[in-house]
């Protein structure tokens, strides 16, 4: 295992429940399972966010979206956004460097001791709050520095 603490965009617990996106699919279905068994933090944000993505795009039904939730508030470790997250995010917004969400997002995962999110939402490679973007989608495979953070050596 890596040893570094790092959290999941909402986009990752969608993509896994979503029979249309192929490829996407399968490397989130892989990712969540390795992250369960890798320091990997989720915001109550993006649990929410997947809860609202999956029930408004009918990818499931709200029982099942609310199930699937469920499990990943037992199975993971979870941050809830504190008023200097919310102050951070609005400043992040404020100059431009990301959408309010997204800061929000990243903000909390920093002070939960998150040096990295995967997403493939922001520009892969950039750091916001101290937390490394990584886009496990990039490319034909998992990356190999998406993979560091999953393995459990």
């Amino acid at each position: 295992m890596s040893g570094e603490r790092f959290t999941l965009d909402t986009n990752i617990l969608v993509y896994s429940l979503d029979r249309a996106a192929g490829d996407r699919r399968e490397r989130a279905e892989r990712i969540i399972e390795q992250a369960r068994r890798s320091d990997c933090w989720l915001t109550l944000q993006s649990v929410s966010e997947f809860y609202v993505a999956v029930t408004r795009k009918r990818l499931v039904r709200r029982s099942e979206a609310a199930a699937q939730a469920n499990d990943w508030l037992e199975m993971f470790s979870t941050v809830a956004p504190s008023a200097n997250a919310i102050r951070a995010a609005f400043a992040s917004a404020d100059t431009g460097r990301a959408s309010y969400w997204d800061a929000l997002l990243i903000a909390t995962a920093a002070e939960a001791g998150c040096t990295a999110m995967l997403t493939e939402d922001m520009v892969d490679g950039s750091i916001l709050h101290g937390v490394r973007i990584l886009n496990p989608f990039a490319g034909d495979a998992i990356p190999p520095a998406v993979l560091a953070l999953l393995s459990e050596d």
